[in-house]
């Protein structure tokens, strides 16, 4: 599983691995760290975090991390997160998670890698997209709304966070199609 690499000519995705931890601590910004992590990465962190990415792909477990990467050489960009198994999801939902760095935003890029991540979620069994965002997260919300998800509610997290919920089938037409290479 960690051979996987999606393209669409543009982006590729590709599991994250602990050789990622220079450019994603680069990467990390206010908006990165508040939206997604919660709280400033650590090389110890991390590291600890692309150790556990990377045994999820070994043994097939619920988290499968990619990173985004774009350009001629495949610079890191970004991640994209799916989890197959997450608080507020039903059976056959997967949640969908993304986060560019800085100089990377503006480009279509998180809008292609939601789309292939979707083709590879479809292929790997999942039946439903979950996209959850703060209600003030203008342009995660963009992202979802471009790519054919839907306004699935609202829900509040763990933590108390009100979250919108946009859902798309992963049976969509657009979605299935070659990606992978």
């Amino acid at each position: 599983m960690r051979d996987v690499r999606l393209s669409d000519g543009v982006i590729a995705l590709s599991p994250l691995c602990p050789d990622d931890a220079e450019v994603h601590l680069a990467g990390e910004d206010e908006e990165l760290v508040r939206r997604l992590s919660g709280g400033p990465g650590t090389r110890e962190g991390v590291e600890a975090y692309l150790r556990h990415c990377e045994e999820q792909w070994a043994k097939a477990g619920s988290l499968r991390a990619f990173g985004i990467r774009a350009g001629v050489d495949e610079t890191l960009a970004g991640t994209i997160d799916l989890r197959f198994e997450a608080e507020g999801l039903a059976p056959g939902q997967v949640n969908v998670a993304y986060g560019l760095y800085p100089t990377w935003r503006g480009r279509g890029l998180a809008s292609r890698a939601v789309l292939l991540a979707c083709r590879y979620a479809a292929g790997a069994g999942g039946k439903e997209a979950v996209i959850q965002v703060e209600p003030d997260n203008a342009a995660s919300a963009a992202v979802a709304r471009r790519t054919g998800f839907t306004p699935g509610g609202q829900r509040f997290g763990a933590d108390g966070t009100l979250l919108d919920q946009y859902v798309r089938g992963l049976g969509d037409p657009g979605i299935n199609g070659p990606a992978a290479t």
